[in-house]
């Protein structure tokens, strides 16, 4: 090993040929979240938001909006249950939540009229905008948040875990869109059903202790000599891996992934499966200080199934997935009881340790499915943004509270029509944003939303 006298020797495409250092110097791509800046002390506890995202889009009419007096082809197989709110039923998969929602709000009128594409979509749901097109680059919830609201302590702003496949890269979701990368998400890749996680592990064959000596080293570099560093993309990556070093070397995000640090009893009670333990993960970064974490409704495959098929939520009864109705391929019998326990099991936790009156919980996909049931070959539903529902709680939603309504198939909004703006207001409002907030690409020329708060579901 050279002395540091003799560093200002090596030129940067020697030094970056140390074994391993190029590994180390794709850290930032971990990070991509939190922006400059400490919060206001005196503004109190700051609101952060737990988004349990169902990515594929969760059957309303079999969930949280059932029709037990239409057709049998509409209504499914399953029948309503009583909550702890008179008058409000849920379906039978779901006895845990029905006994928490006296803490939930629900939402039944839902809607938006982007194409039924998975992507489109959730680029609507997680913008609050109907419109979901990439080229726009409107910017998600989290990434307005790390930029408005970024967290004050060494943990990213915005965490997504796990991460989408490659294939919805294109429409945007891992970018700040037109805010910037300092503020978009870091993804979190959990799918590995050991449930070990590796985002901080160091490269292979070198300890964390080797890692961070490198970065010293490569601190004694001068970063001004190389060109790349006067541009503004140079720059943002410089402190991008700054960051990333941090969180290396600090403890805070480390801890807030460590679940060896839970009890076993919590652990058991989440549900020792990847929506369980990675909702059990979310709640210790909120803990920690991170403003919002989407975590996606994977629960993992049924014993015995060999394809990784990431949507369960998609439920279309096709040859990949097998009948909706059924368990063998992860259809609602199989994921539904795990999401039922993992999310009652989070609103519990949050509530026991004061937290659930700073974060907003959000429960919901990217549309619903369509009323009538199909059969292609097996049992199923297909996409249906017409009219979905949506839960919401804690964050000064009022508990018990049920907007809107679909018409008797649940095919279409009945009553008190949720636009994407609507239902993007409301998150803004619940989590203290004003929505005049002027926010754009040129900073100023529009608010942060153009929807309005629904008022009812607070207080």
């Amino acid at each position: 090993m050279q002395s540091p006298d003799s560093l200002a020797n090596l030129t940067r495409r020697r030094f970056i040929q140390v074994g391993g250092l190029g590994t180390l110097l794709g850290l930032p791509d971990l990070l991509r979240a939190r922006s400059p800046g400490a919060l206001d002390s005196g503004r109190g506890r700051e609101k952060s938001c737990l988004f349990v995202f169902l990515h594929g889009g969760p059957p309303h009419l079999d969930l949280f909006d059932l029709k037990p007096n239409a057709p049998e082809e509409i209504r499914g197989p399953y029948k309503p249950i009583a909550t702890s709110v008179p008058g409000l039923q849920f379906g039978e998969l779901l006895p845990r939540l029905a006994r928490q929602a006296d803490k939930l709000a629900l939402i039944r009128s839902m809607s938006h009229k982007e194409a039924p594409d998975h992507g489109l979509a959730t680029n609507v749901l997680m913008r609050g905008s109907s419109n979901g097109k990439a080229e726009t680059k409107e910017p998600y919830f989290g990434s307005v948040l790390a930029k408005l609201r970024p967290a004050s302590r060494q943990v990213p702003s915005y965490v997504w875990l796990p991460k989408m496949p490659p294939v919805f890269e294109p429409y945007g979701y891992h970018t700040g869109g037109f805010l910037g990368p300092n503020f978009a998400p870091m993804l979190v890749d959990t799918m590995p059903q050991d449930f070990r996680f590796r985002e901080f592990d160091p490269p292979r064959g070198i300890s964390a202790e080797q890692a961070l000596h490198r970065q010293q080293l490569l601190s004694q570099l001068d970063p001004a000599s190389h060109p790349l560093a006067q541009t503004p993309a140079g720059s943002r990556y410089q402190g991008l891996r700054e960051r990333a070093y941090d969180l290396l070397s600090g403890p805070q995000t480390r801890q807030a992934f460590d679940l060896d640090r839970e009890p076993l009893n919590i652990r058991q009670r989440y549900g020792q499966h990847p929506l369980g333990e990675n909702l059990l993960r979310a709640r210790r970064l909120i803990e920690a200080g991170t403003r919002l974490v989407t975590v996606k409704g994977w629960v993992g495959l049924p014993p015995g199934v060999k394809e990784f098929f990431t949507g369960l939520w998609d439920l279309h009864g096709n040859n990949e997935q097998g009948n909706c109705f059924s368990a063998d391929k992860g259809g609602l019998p199989w994921s539904a009881p795990m999401m039922d326990q993992a999310v009652a099991a989070l609103l519990d936790d949050l509530a026991e340790r004061g937290l659930l009156e700073s974060t907003l919980v959000i429960i919901g996909g990217e549309f619903g499915r369509s009323p009538k049931v199909s059969s292609q070959p097996a049992p199923g539903r297909d996409h249906w943004p017409a009219c979905f529902s949506m839960l919401l709680a804690g964050a000064g939603i009022r508990g018990g509270a049920v907007h809107g309504a679909s018409d008797k198939h649940g095919a279409y909004v009945k009553d008190r029509l949720v636009t994407p703006e609507d239902f993007g207001a409301t998150v803004y409002h619940a989590l203290g944003v004003p929505v005049e907030t002027r926010l754009a690409p040129d900073g100023a020329t529009r608010p942060v939303s153009a929807g309005q708060p629904i008022g009812e579901l607070f207080g």
